[in-house]
């Protein structure tokens, strides 16, 4: 896996003249990419363990094919709405106020302490691991539940209208 710098990431991004970028196999662990905007990136199995993506816009990025690995990772307030995280490993990750609408997340790990106020609108979350998620004040309003571990999960004040595949 090669490992890329923040200013290395932004060459590419300018270098993908409005395109997406493709950071698809890469170590990013621990990289500040807070702000960023990589709106269609290509994250497949990319590396990004611990890395700051607080405020970044990750949103629609449908050629994702497999997981991406944002253990302990920060995205707060992130936009990721219609991203694409099937089988992504988001264990610990913080996504206090993310918007996660619409995202499809299959099978991905977000098992996790700290995601008030995530908005999971329609999200995909389908076979998910989500024990011992913090979900207090999510918007969960016509996501799929369906075979998703809540196993501990809080889901205070949660916002379930529409919800598939739950029942309180």
């Amino acid at each position: 896996m090669a490992e890329l710098t923040r200013r290395e990431v932004e060459a590419l991004i300018v270098s993908a003249d409005g395109g997406s970028v493709y950071l698809s196999c890469l170590d990013l662990s621990g990289i500040v990419l807070r702000g960023m905007k990589l709106r269609g990136a290509n994250l497949t199995s990319a590396n990004l363990r611990g890395a700051n993506l607080s405020g970044a816009d990750l949103s629609v990025n449908p050629q994702n094919e497999s997981a991406a690995i944002l253990v302990r990772a920060d995205l707060t307030d992130a936009n990721l709405s219609g991203a694409k995280l099937t089988r992504a490993n988001c264990a610990g990750a913080i996504f206090e106020n993310a918007d996660l609408s619409s995202a499809d997340l299959r099978d991905a790990n977000l098992s996790t302490e700290g995601d008030d106020h995530v908005v999971l609108r329609g999200a995909k979350l389908r076979d998910a691991n989500l024990s011992g998620a913090n979900l207090t004040g999510a918007d969960l309003t016509g996501a799929d539940l369906t075979g998703a571990n809540l196993t501990d999960a809080s889901l205070y004040k949660a916002k379930l209208e529409g919800v598939i595949g739950y029942e309180p």
